[in-house]
């Protein structure tokens, strides 16, 4: 339907009079869609409308304020006003609002109207945000922040106010780490159980490299093909304001340069047969600065303070490295923090009877838990096991996998609730996932609870628990073999 069959309604009492909305500054979409909803109440149409962008109260007119019922808006305005609000455009709020008042007021179908002023901007302006979220998620990088293992800081500057939009991206992606995004209008921090936005950042805030980029930046130069060069094609994907954040960057200019000769070099040189590349060589050189071997990894776990201070010790893995099994656990307990070994409390004794009746032994598995350090609540003379928090399990997580790789296992069973957060970085429960799991790993997975678990059920409940459990062992067991085999 287009602009002919748009009617405007006589306005709402005070529709007459000049209207100013004030949203905070950048991307206020819940702040714009309330009063969208007031506004569209009173009966105030667009050209009534001032908005402006600094948290202040209405200036002119009867107050539009209070709740005011959801808009019935067709599919797909909803979406548009999502993606056109973070636009830096100051008009983005009168045109959205212009958009809602015509679709309410008989024009039901406008966005199928291509052709209509209002509608080819605002598509122009989503199209715009859209190619801002795919640059911020191609071309932001992480660096491991100084001095501090498991946090990694990233500096960016969107062309829009994206980066509430873009952060939950990047909380998919990684889960597991600590980071944060600086941009020069704000920030977003992820700390393994929550995402928070501050104030703007600094560049200098940012690190300027870290560790693995000379290896990042060798694998780049090693796959760098001189004679497919376009410099219009590289700048189209990869555009300049990018590139003080990459570190491939800095190898351009010399890459650049030496295309034609190396392309000459190439047309000369006899037919060979193609060698098919393995970069595993220049992957690996990142990891330089990282752990050799699990000796060196529980160094560095030793040297480590715990993330909550009390811990008389770190508790390290034990058991061969070439184990077919490795059970993790969720922490060391008071027995295990003294004594400075896994699974040697009153917990690790009923793990070890369930073992031993299911046909496993001790010497034979690798025994570690997902986070080293014990964690407690002094009750006069006693310690007080505390169950670690996600982000707490999620600092340990780097340790864990490293160790897992030095063991390489072939089936990793996880003892509980907290086992499968750090193996996962998902929070499932138990009793749905209790058997044979896949982890995404270069190994194959089991799922069961924690021999913990069985010493708090009431006496009349433990026969059967601890009989499942040692089902679950023999499961174990059996499936160990078969990958052995």
């Amino acid at each position: 339907m287009g602009r002919a069959a748009r009617s405007n309604p006589p306005p709402a009492d005070g529709g007459g009079l000049l209207r100013a909305i004030s949203l905070r500054p950048g991307a206020d979409l819940d702040g714009f869609r309330a009063a969208a909803r007031r506004l569209v109440a009173a009966g105030i149409p667009p050209e009534r409308v001032t908005w402006q962008e600094d948290g202040a109260t209405d200036l002119f007119g009867v107050d539009v304020g209070g709740e005011a019922p959801p808009l019935s808006l067709p599919p797909g305005v909803g979406d548009l006003v999502r993606m056109v609000v973070p636009h830096r455009d100051p008009e983005r709020y009168a045109l959205l609002y212009a958009l809602i008042w015509r679709v309410l007021h008989g024009e039901r179908r406008l966005l199928e109207v291509g052709s209509d002023p209002l509608v080819h901007r605002l598509e122009r302006m989503r199209k715009a945000i859209a190619r801002d979220l795919h640059k911020m998620h191609a071309f932001l990088r992480f660096r491991r922040a100084e001095g501090e293992l498991e946090r990694f800081v990233a500096w960016f500057e969107p062309d829009h106010y994206i980066l509430e939009a873009a952060a939950p991206f990047f909380v998919d992606r990684f889960r597991a780490l600590h980071w944060s995004i600086l941009t020069p209008e704000g920030s977003a921090h992820w700390d393994g159980s929550g995402l928070t936005y501050g104030p703007p950042g600094r560049r200098e805030d940012a690190p300027a490299s870290d560790g693995f980029e000379a290896g990042w930046r060798d694998y780049y130069e090693s796959t760098f093909n001189p004679a497919r060069t376009n410099l219009r094609a590289m700048r189209s994907e990869m555009p300049k304001k990018y590139w003080r954040n990459l570190p491939e960057t800095a190898a351009i200019p010399d890459l650049v340069r030496s295309a034609a000769s190396r392309t000459e070099a190439m047309i000369e040189r006899e037919p060979q047969m193609p060698v098919k590349r393995n970069p595993a060589r220049a992957v690996a050189a990142m990891a330089d600065d990282a752990p050799g071997s699990l000796e060196e990894l529980n160094a560095v776990i030793r040297r480590s303070e715990p993330l909550v201070p009390g811990a008389t010790q770190a508790v390290l893995g034990e058991g061969p490295v070439g184990a077919t099994i490795a059970f993790v656990g969720e922490q060391p307990g008071d027995q295990e923090d003294r004594q400075g070994r896994p699974f040697v409390g009153p917990a690790g004794q009923l793990l070890m009877r369930a073992m031993g009746e299911a046909g496993l032994m001790r010497p034979e598995v690798y025994l570690t838990n997902a986070v080293k350090h014990f964690k407690f609540e002094e009750r006069g003379k006693r310690r007080i096991h505390q169950k670690p928090t996600a982000g707490e399990v999620s600092h340990y997580r780097w340790w864990l996998d490293r160790e897992l790789d030095f063991v390489a296992p072939r089936l990793v069973v996880a003892l509980g609730a907290t086992a499968v957060l750090a193996l996962t970085g998902k929070a499932i429960p138990i009793t749905r996932a209790r058997g044979p799991a896949g982890f995404e790993k270069p190994y194959r997975g089991f799922i069961t609870v924690h021999p913990s678990y069985l010493l708090r059920l009431p006496d009349e409940a433990k026969d059967d628990a601890y009989g499942a459990f040692v089902e679950d062992l023999r499961r174990v067991k059996a499936l160990a073999e078969e990958l052995a085999g």
